[in-house]
């Protein structure tokens, strides 16, 4: 297959290279941990095929793909970008993500855009959890696969050992094209295992030679792993027969078998890279044994009420549906919307219809607009080089686009449809911000609202019970990113807060009390008394108002009015200014006035009432708990399940997820988690995750009371 020399097709850099026909594109999106060479792999695959003439590094600031300042500053990608390259007439869209857990969002979004995976693994630190979990994930929808091992030149690289890793990891059909030749700690070429060639990179130049007849044994052995695992997912059922009985078998039928597997997601060839070496062998597998658009399957379309539309194919000329994969915001600008072609073909100055459904908890309102396309690009890093159109299939850019976020479908402004949104981890952990001056106030709901547009991982709330801003964010890294784009970006400067947390109060005790409203002015005065009993009732219950007056005492027309004043005193609090829950409150007995007894009067007696009691019995703080789940590698469980108990937790249980996995669930205050997503991830290296559900509130052990009860702004 990838054993040819056939080079390749420069791409030239003033102009976006152009795609008429779904069948001569392939998406692929690089998936790796951070630093394991995602975008030292772009570079070298656009050098090779002429669209830059030398490979940036990642070091010095200048690759493609990391273009925005804060990954030029923090040396790894942050964001999603899109590199096209063109090799043998295919038009490649190499879409680079980034490896760090915290920007998971635009690692799914990238999933998304693309048709295959390459997994890139470094020689020299092997696979971490995300990686394999990724892995599993993509195994769930039957995507495409290759694994690449970068840094086969690294001082401390072992290909074997990496190699072998793999195989364990990932699971059957994982098996080596090549070997890498290494001397000396150079890498002189490569073996090709099923042309039985040596592909020789000394010189700096790929040629072709025989191999020496040292490697003669190593190529027998690793190319009769090979053939077996190719046999096993041909189609041709008499080959391993044929095979088994001695039979050579043709190199082109084992390539052509290998493509079809490659193809169906159920064959993941390993292929090396180093500092010039193994781009040619690349993308000849993705080129000829990646699918094509084509070949991927339609994700689910609905028309806007939600009922399925099923006859949505990838055509030139159908129907356009379109999904926006990442947004941009740029101040001067504007917003760039980073678009896959599913079905029709985007052209600019047509009007689309804008779609946005299902995320309106995350600040994503739902929507539905039409507007006009502007100009299209083909974006190469921050280059955006102009495109006549986007065919079903590719891969384009879309200036200003008002309304359209990450997520949103683009469809025909006359038949709008909705392309069901990919699954996104809910960001979990809460960071409390302000503006640090009045000018950034001004300036932050706008600039707030421009990054909820471009990421479907922040949530922002604006608490109404602690009056905070927070930001719900996939991590510290993930948080740091966001504050920065805010600074240099937006020019709003704001300061982290700490969190509060949303308390409740709640009677100790039973108890009787009155609330004495009698005011006598020149004029008109104010007389209202009434006589409350107030007692604490089961976590949950609410509150309740129980009217036992007789001889209208109090009349009829004040008593809501006694039940109103309660109300609003049990939202503001009695001691530390949280709301009060689990309260019966029962008025049995008051006085009133003829003239100046009044509405307001007796509110504002019940209210008196309910502060005396507070002085009577003891005012408990509640905390809120929730229930969590955590999966998490088996390894880990134990540190995780001390650790859960550490937190006042109460473990409730485990069952085991899958092979290697279990599931824990606990019950755990709020106070205690606030950064749990930061703590989970270090104590489980990168392999937890968890979800999190309110339950109920508890009382607040007496020795934390005092910490966290001082009264809300």
């Amino acid at each position: 297959m990838a054993e040819r020399n056939t080079g390749g097709a420069a791409g030239a850099a003033g102009r976006a290279p152009a795609a008429d026909r779904a069948d001569a594109i392939r998406n692929v999106v690089l998936v790796g941990h951070s630093g394991a060479g995602k975008t030292t792999l772009v570079e070298q695959l656009l050098a090779a095929t002429g669209t830059i003439q030398r490979p940036g590094r990642v070091e010095d600031g200048n690759t493609v793909s990391d273009f925005d300042e804060v990954e030029v500053r923090q040396q790894r990608s942050v964001n999603l970008a899109v590199a096209p390259l063109v090799h043998n007439g295919v038009k490649v869209n190499l879409v680079d993500t980034p490896g760090y857990a915290d920007f998971v969002g635009d690692l799914r979004a990238g999933l998304r855009a693309a048709d295959a995976a390459l997994f890139v693994v470094s020689a020299a630190e092997g696979i971490d959890g995300l990686t394999q979990m990724l892995w599993e994930e993509c195994a769930q929808v039957g995507m495409p696969r290759a694994v690449v091992i970068t840094k086969i030149d690294h001082q401390r690289a072992d290909f074997d050992e990496v190699l072998t890793t793999c195989q364990a990891v990932f699971g059957d059909g994982v098996a080596p094209l090549y070997l890498p030749v290494i001397t000396n700690g150079h890498v002189n070429g490569l073996l090709g295992l099923l042309s039985q060639r040596f592909y020789n990179y000394a010189t700096g130049t790929r040629t072709e030679n025989e191999p020496g007849a040292g490697y003669a044994e190593l190529i027998e052995e690793r190319r009769g792993e090979l053939i077996e695992g190719i046999i096993q997912e041909s189609e041709d059922e008499s080959l391993m027969e044929r095979y088994l009985e001695g039979e050579p078998i043709d190199t082109k039928v084992l390539v052509a078998d290998l493509e079809k597997a490659v193809a169906r997601g159920s064959f993941y060839p390993v292929l090396c890279s180093g500092l010039g070496v193994g781009a040619e062998e690349l993308l000849e597998i993705v080129t000829q044994g990646f699918p094509s658009p084509l070949e991927h399957p339609m994700p689910e379309i609905t028309d806007l009420s939600g009922k399925p539309v099923k006859y949505i194919k990838c055509d030139p000329d159908g129907p356009l549906v379109a999904e926006v994969v990442k947004t941009t915001s740029d101040p001067y600008v504007g917003r760039i919307s980073l678009v896959r072609v599913f079905s029709g073909t985007l052209r600019p100055d047509m009007t689309v219809h804008v779609s946005g459904h299902g995320l309106a908890e995350r600040g994503h309102e739902d929507h539905d607009v039409d507007e006009r396309i502007g100009t299209l690009t083909g974006p190469l890093g921050k280059q955006q080089r102009p495109a006549a159109k986007g065919v079903a299939g590719d891969i384009v850019a879309v200036a200003k686009l008002s309304r359209a976020e990450t997520g949103d479908t683009l469809s025909d402004a006359d038949h709008p449809l909705l392309m069901t949104a990919w699954a996104m981890p809910d960001p979990l952990l809460p960071v409390a911000i302000r503006a640090k001056s009045k000018a950034d106030e001004d300036k932050l709901s706008q600039a707030l609202g421009r990054l909820v547009a471009e990421d479907p991982t922040l949530r922002l709330e604006n608490n109404a019970e602690t009056k905070q801003l927070v930001l719900w964010c996939m991590g510290e890294a993930h948080t740091d990113v966001l504050l920065d784009r805010l600074a240099k970006r937006y020019g709003v400067e704001v300061e982290r807060i700490d969190l509060r947390v949303p308390l409740r109060e709640t009677f100790g005790g039973k108890c009787q009390a009155m609330g004495r409203n009698v005011k006598q002015t020149g004029g008109h005065g104010q007389y209202a008394i009434c006589h409350l009993e107030v007692e604490p009732l089961p976590s949950g219950a609410g509150f309740e108002f129980v009217d036992k007056i007789v001889g209208g005492v109090v009349p009829r027309q004040f008593i809501p009015s006694v039940e109103k004043g309660v109300r609003t005193q049990m939202e503001r609090g009695v001691v530390a200014g949280y709301p009060m829950v689990d309260v019966r409150v029962t008025l049995y007995d008051g006085k009133a006035h003829s003239v100046d007894s009044s509405d307001m009067a007796f509110q504002i007696a019940g209210q008196l009432a309910l502060k005396e009691a507070a002085a009577k019995v003891p005012t408990l703080l509640l905390e809120p708990v929730d229930e969590l789940s955590v999966l998490v590698a088996d390894d880990y469980v134990g540190s995780v399940m001390s650790d859960l108990s550490s937190r006042r937790g109460r473990v409730l249980g485990t069952e085991p997820v899958g092979t290697g996995r279990t599931l824990v669930k606990a019950e755990v205050p709020e106070l205690e988690i606030t950064r749990y997503a930061i703590d989970l991830r270090s104590m489980s290296h990168g392999t937890g995750t968890f979800q999190r559900t309110f339950l109920r509130y508890e009382p607040l052990p007496p020795n934390l009371a005092s910490k966290v009860a001082a009264p809300a702004e």
